[in-house]
């Protein structure tokens, strides 16, 4: 009687605490996807993103194309993607990203790639802030995925704030459903822990270390 009293206690914790996990993993998701849109930019920055680049590129095509900024910023993180048969080889994915941006209508002119390689969003924005520095501007609109958000919005303006620099900094990102799965069901998916599991162990290092 008091094995089955055992479990029967056991069982309804465990529904219990699905029930409130079921309840709360939204709101995890949706606490990491900030906005602070820009009427006009000097510059749209793409965050690089080997398993988004085409939900983040089409994004910052399309805000393009409304006319927020005349200028397109990607950079190298040095890794590639599958074979290309049109290549003969396997392209990089800040390549795939220009391509995508050319194929959403983006002219070549308008895209550049910032030089040197980086290696995650700490460097992405030190790389940007040293640019923004040689070429006098004065308002930057991020491109990400949307459970990256939060986290490079911080990133960049701590990293402005360090060196001293004054800007403003936008940030936008392509709507979940695309390449991120929905806040609702993210924790169903090995790529909703990759994108919001991930991202808050990120978070605390950046907060950290950063």
């Amino acid at each position: 009687m008091k094995k089955e009293n055992r479990a029967f206690k056991f069982v309804v914790i465990v529904l219990i605490l699905f029930f409130i996990w079921i309840l709360s993993a939204p709101y995890l998701a949706s606490f990491l996807i900030v906005e602070k849109p820009l009427e006009k930019a000097d510059a749209i920055f793409v965050l690089g993103g080997s398993a988004t680049y085409i939900e983040r590129n089409q994004e910052a095509a399309a805000l393009y194309k409304q006319g927020l900024a005349t200028k397109i910023f990607l950079t190298n993180d040095g890794s590639r993607g599958g074979w290309s048969i049109k290549e003969k080889r396997n392209p990089y994915f800040v390549e795939l990203a220009r391509w995508e941006l050319i194929a959403q209508g983006v002219p070549e002119n308008v895209i550049e790639i910032l030089p040197g390689t980086v290696a995650g969003t700490g460097d992405e924005s030190e790389l940007l802030v040293k640019s923004v520095r040689e070429r006098n501007l004065k308002s930057v609109l991020l491109v990400t995925s949307a459970y990256h958000t939060r986290r490079a919005l911080w990133t960049f303006e701590n990293t402005a704030s360090k060196n001293k620099l004054s800007i403003e900094f936008g940030i936008e990102s392509p709507p979940t459903g695309q390449q991120t799965p929905p806040p609702f069901y993210w924790w169903l998916t090995a790529r909703g822990w990759q994108d919001v599991g991930a991202e808050y162990v990120k978070i605390i290092y950046y907060g950290f270390f950063y």
